[in-house]
């Protein structure tokens, strides 16, 4: 069992993230190949360096066609790839000054991707048509999907009405496309990563504007994984849209690295070289000797309630899962002089205490709450679609070591088919559960 845990006290970035990943062993001709496979004006070139002293690998997408770093705005002295310069205005000390800091920063300066950036559809037909292996196109498409989603909710617009700027440009391809082959070239049966600091300072300008840090999509990415982010000690933006993207599409689990033998280690550099920290991602490769279940410190929240209207238990159980719970539930009990009575549990984190107390006071008629620390086993987690009579369903997916233990259909996709399809719901999901059934079957890590 190969087991990854990447190190993201300085932040993520694509550029970094792939650094790491060719530091570690990925074999640099494979990742060459997938990302020219997308577009042949495409290059990826490595040099050793340093930060702060740790020995480090820069890995930079280059655009052949111009000489220039795929997101430059001067010709890169390949092999000797020093920071650039761009016509807007980062901090000095700016930790991704090219690598997808603000997703509509700027246009490349040569125009390919012409005024208006890319649209997610035109992403996808490159990534789809470049005949990849097919866990590559996959996992390169998830990791776009994110990022599209992530532009929308920042929008208020849809997925495919999404024009990518910066992240949609050659070296965000680049970058995404060849993290995920030296991914897969790697063999890792789970990844798992650190609290990822994203930063902080004032606001930068972007091309819609100012850009907070950290940015919106990357708030929105962290979100929707569930990931657990910082500020960290320097005053700038140190997780990018690409680099939140990719910890979404494959980390499975956050916290300190797990039980592991260290066989390889990577490390991959920033840009920039901050005076306040090693601008690095690390990526410790090992192995375990079992497999294990990764856990996670949590509270339950416990009150005994008998005086309650029952019809108001689902808005109870709605809101505590609205404010950040990650379970709520009731069990039925008899309380003392025989009074039957629901006893209310609510699982959440430390950080989510305040909220979750105030919604148990606000919305029930108790008048004093219990708190137990637990430890939850918590099974990986991937969500996967697959397609049953022409409608996507999302089949959530549940892994121990790497291999697919559990694979269940969403009900509210399933309830749709159904509808649409005018069948019983009980038929919608054998059928989905029917078409869920190579899931199971997924090689460790895929």
């Amino acid at each position: 069992m190969s087991v990854a845990w990447l190190d993201c006290s300085a932040g993520v970035a694509g550029d970094m993230l792939l650094g790491a990943l060719l530091d570690a062993g990925a074999d640099l001709e494979i990742v060459r190949a997938a990302v020219q496979q997308v577009d042949p004006v495409l290059d990826v070139t490595v040099e050793t360096t340093a930060r702060h002293g740790i020995t480090a690998t820069k890995a930079t997408v280059i655009d052949t066609s111009t000489g220039m770093a795929a997101d430059a705005t001067e010709p890169a002295n390949i092999g000797h790839h020093q920071p650039h310069s761009h016509a807007h205005d980062h901090p000095r000390d700016h930790a991704h000054p090219h690598d997808h800091a603000h997703p509509h920063e700027h246009v490349r300066p040569h125009e390919q991707v012409g005024a208006h950036g890319r649209p997610w559809a035109e992403v996808r037909r490159l990534i789809t048509e470049a005949g990849l292996p097919e866990i590559v196109t996959r996992r390169s498409i998830g990791a776009f999907s994110r990022l599209a989603e992530a532009e929308a909710a920042v929008h208020g617009t849809t997925p495919d009405e999404v024009h990518f700027h910066e992240v949609g440009a050659l070296d965000a391809i680049g970058d995404v496309v060849g993290c995920v082959a030296a991914l897969d070239n790697l063999g890792l049966t789970s990844l798992s990563a650190s609290v990822v600091t994203v930063g902080s300072g004032e606001q930068t300008l972007g091309q819609h504007g100012r850009i907070p840090i950290p940015g919106p999509a990357v708030t929105h990415l962290a979100r929707a994984a569930r990931m657990p982010i910082v500020g960290g000690p320097v005053t700038m933006e140190m997780t990018t849209p690409t680099g939140a993207a990719l910890l979404a599409e494959y980390v499975t689990s956050y916290g300190p690295a797990p039980v592991m033998t260290i066989d390889r280690v990577g490390v991959g550099a920033g840009t920039r070289d901050p005076h306040r920290l090693a601008n690095v991602v690390r990526i410790l490769v090992g192995s375990v000797a079992r497999a294990t279940i990764p856990t996670e410190e949590a509270l339950v929240w416990e009150c005994n309630v008998d005086d309650l209207d029952p019809r108001i238990w689902p808005t109870v159980l709605g809101a505590l899962l609205e404010a950040g719970a990650a379970d709520a539930w009731l069990v039925p009990i008899i309380m003392k002089k025989g009074r039957p009575a629901h006893e209310l549990r609510v699982l959440g984190t430390l950080g989510d205490r305040d909220a979750l107390l105030a919604v148990i006071a606000r919305h029930t008629s108790t008048l004093g709450i219990r708190e137990v620390a637990v430890t939850k086993h918590v099974l990986d987690r991937r969500v996967e679609t697959v397609t049953v009579d022409a409608h996507p369903v999302r089949v959530k997916l549940g892994l121990v070591a790497g291999r697919v233990v559990n694979a269940q259909p969403e009900f509210e996709d399933v309830a749709a088919l159904a509808a649409e399809r005018g069948i019983p719901v009980k038929v919608a999901m054998a059928r989905a559960t029917a078409a869920a059934s190579d899931l199971w079957e997924s090689a460790p890590g895929q």
